[in-house]
């Protein structure tokens, strides 16, 4: 959302953020759903679908990105930096708010 003013104002393909924004919002819908499963030694089914969706989400992302790229140079690399951005920033607010947080025991 953030990039939206600098694609405008630049003349970037709008494609490339809807993309991005489109991916991004995927991939946190399934990063909610996948929280609620319950996992651990008593749902190991569970655990094992939350382990596979996990690490398949990111190489789902990589392969649209990559498809998208190839088909459309400018639309996929514009799409690749919003992502990597918004990825970016996303990993760091999580980092300062676990550092941040109270201490357990």
């Amino acid at each position: 959302m953030l990039a939206l003013p600098v694609f405008l104002v630049a003349g970037f393909p709008l494609g490339g953020w809807g993309l991005a924004a489109v991916l991004w919002a995927a991939g946190e819908v399934l990063g909610f759903w996948l929280a609620r499963l319950p996992i651990g030694a008593d749902h190991l089914g569970f655990s094992g679908l939350a382990a596979l969706a996990h690490s398949f989400r990111g190489i789902g992302v990589m392969i649209v990105l990559l498809v998208v790229t190839v088909a459309n140079r400018d639309v996929g690399i514009a799409a690749v930096v919003v992502y990597a951005l918004a990825y970016s920033l996303s990993l760091g607010v999580s980092l300062v708010e676990y550092f941040s947080g109270e201490k357990v025991g």
